[in-house]
């Protein structure tokens, strides 16, 4: 809905501020790996609600009858995301490929 997509400019726009900001932590290794673990945790934790939000589209696909599989629609996703992050677009799509594979298994 509309507030969805408020959320998702929003958060786009924190994204883009966050790399324009100096990063002023310390560069030890220690400290870029304990910034990686935190955005690992972040990152299992979208997956996790993104899982949930395939499991709740799957039942809706079961119920108007529809296929799990939609390859137009993973065509106009891995494209679109790619498009968010042109630079690194293979690896993006990459990504994707991979989350919509395991979403079709929560769907099923």
């Amino acid at each position: 809905g509309i507030w969805l997509d408020e959320l998702y400019e929003n958060e786009a726009a924190a994204l883009a501020l966050c790399r324009l900001l100096p990063d002023t932590a310390e560069d030890t290794l220690p400290t870029l790996r304990q910034r990686l673990d935190e955005l690992d945790a972040e990152l299992t934790a979208l997956f996790a609600r993104r899982q949930a939000l395939a499991r709740r589209i799957g039942g809706v696909k079961r119920e108007q009858g529809l296929p799990v599989c939609d390859p137009e629609r993973e065509r106009q996703v891995l494209a679109s995301r790619g498009d968010l992050l042109p630079e690194r677009r293979r690896q993006v799509e990459r990504l994707f490929a991979l989350l919509m594979e395991l979403s079709r298994e929560a769907q099923t």
